[in-house]
């Protein structure tokens, strides 16, 4: 069902309809937007984050206003064919927002500080860009009386959102969801904030399902808030200076689910040998074979055995770890190979684990190393090491492809696939700590779409193989776009 938003010009404001619903509302005495310039302070350890903000310069844009008339719109093709760029605007409001295109101030005729508007005809992208200086932007999406809103990814306390502020930042969950309880503040008692809230999740997404029939999706990776204390609106708080909204409008929220993933992340199917039977998940080294046999003796249907110890474990004061080396470890599961022949021949399959991380104590740590696939420390060119828990590791650095390249091949291609596995959990995306080089872009802006990177070069090292469909891996940590390549 196509519908297609626009703008609506009122005599102090205007409203932003999406077919015939209104989806926000903007008026000078109830402004739907705001801007700041931020101040953060970001604290990691073991992948629990805690956020904090003190913004300056807080602004409240009640006014509409006109845009500087030196603004101007020339397309790529049209300075190749040597076109003069021309004013985009008009003079009167109300035709700029049948136009498209709003503009904020907080003063009456004011500068315009914010830019909302329809990047192209479709209508179905919404972009919000802040004057420079600014980065961050609140906006109120209006909610119906007796409205629901749903979605934010992988919520594991609350399935409606009303009521409650959601921030949007992949990270560890914690153990227990709600600080004031005994087990949760036992678990933060040491400032390592391992203690969970109803909103910690490894997997959110910024997406917003309204039970009146329609969704707003932002694309953009940066930190996010979406906060429905307030009755009659969801604010989205963003630490950012330019964002995209996808708008789309269905008659069922099964329509709409559908046609959210038809438009974008369509996610692939798992293979048949995966839902036919149990994969069984043990890890207790050549044993987990004799044990396995027990299961199928009892009758079980069993389709898969998941071993994650097949690399060799790691012995800490906090139980056994496993080695992070990312490679078969013949002393605790010798002959391996035949016995995943064997399992495979009966149907079964075996599959193990991974993560994006390399213990510094390993030979392909050390191999990354040499190669400058590592990610940097801020103040010298050593690769960044990150503390997890008795050993240090170090961080791959996706945003180089051939550090990407190196990793899909060289490990999962060589080192797993080739090897016999045919799944495995790709475990720890949500981990990027902020305080580190990259060879590009802001960790801020990078570290959510770390599980997207993490999914590619697992679905990289799958289709390198010819086994789209048939090998199969799992993760727990996400964000927008992470469907398209993990099923």
């Amino acid at each position: 069902m196509a519908v297609t938003a626009r703008f609506e010009a009122k005599d102090d404001g205007f409203d932003l309809m999406l077919g015939d619903r209104l989806i926000l509302r903007h008026r000078v005495d109830a402004p739907a937007f705001r801007i700041a310039k931020g101040n953060p302070t970001v604290t990691m350890v073991r992948g629990n984050f805690r956020m904090k903000d003190a913004p300056e310069d807080e602004r409240s844009l009640r006014h509409t206003v006109l845009p500087e008339m030196s603004m101007m719109r020339l397309s790529w093709i049209d300075r190749v064919r040597g076109k003069k760029p021309q004013p985009m605007w008009s003079s009167d409001i109300a035709e700029n927002c049948e136009n498209g295109f709003v503009f904020l101030s907080d003063e009456q005729n004011g500068t315009p500080l914010l830019s909302v508007f329809f990047p192209d005809e479709t209508h179905d992208l919404l972009k919000f860009e802040v004057e420079r200086g600014f980065d961050r932007i609140s906006a109120d999406w209006f909610i119906a009386v007796d409205e629901f809103v749903w979605g934010g990814g992988e919520q594991m306390s609350h399935l409606a959102l009303n009521g409650r502020k959601f921030p949007m930042w992949t990270s560890e969950p914690g153990v227990g969801r709600d600080p004031g309880t005994p087990l949760t503040d036992r678990m933060s008692a040491d400032g390592t904030f391992a203690g969970g809230d109803y909103w910690t999740t490894n997997y959110p997404e910024p997406t917003m399902l309204f039970s009146g029939g329609h969704a707003i999706r932002l694309f953009d990776p940066c930190y996010s808030e979406l906060d429905l204390t307030e009755p009659g609106f969801a604010r989205t708080n963003l630490w950012a200076e330019l964002v995209d909204f996808e708008l789309i409008a269905e008659s069922s929220p099964a329509a709409l689910v559908g046609q959210m993933t038809d438009r974008r992340f369509r996610q692939p199917s798992l293979p048949d040998w995966a839902i036919g039977g149990a994969i069984v998940g043990l890890k207790d080294g050549a044993n987990s074979f004799a044990r396995l046999e027990k299961i199928i003796a009892a009758g079980a249907a069993v389709s898969g055995l998941w071993c994650e110890d097949w690399v060799g474990i790691r012995q800490t004061s906090f139980g056994r770890r496993l080695f992070w080396d990312w490679q078969w470890n013949a002393e605790r599961y010798p002959d391996l190979p035949e016995k995943i022949a064997g399992l495979k021949e009966r149907g079964i399959r075996f599959l193990g684990y991974v993560n994006p991380y390399l213990a510094v104590d390993g030979s392909q740590y050390a191999e990354a190393a040499r190669l400058g696939y590592l990610a940097l420390k801020l103040d010298s060119d050593e690769p960044y090491a990150v503390d997890f828990g008795e050993f240090d590791a170090g961080v791959v650095d996706f945003t180089n492809d051939a550090a990407a390249a190196w990793f899909s091949e060289k490990i999962i291609g060589k080192q797993m696939l080739d090897f016999g596995l045919d799944g495995w959990m790709a475990d720890f995306g949500e981990y990027l700590p902020v305080d580190l080089r990259l060879h590009d872009g802001d960790p801020m802006e990078q570290h959510n779409l770390w599980p997207v990177h993490w999914a590619k070069v697992n679905a990289d090292a799958v289709a390198s193989r010819g086994r789209t469909g048939d090998a199969l891996f799992f993760m727990r940590a996400g964000f927008t776009g992470v469907q398209q390549y993990c099923p």
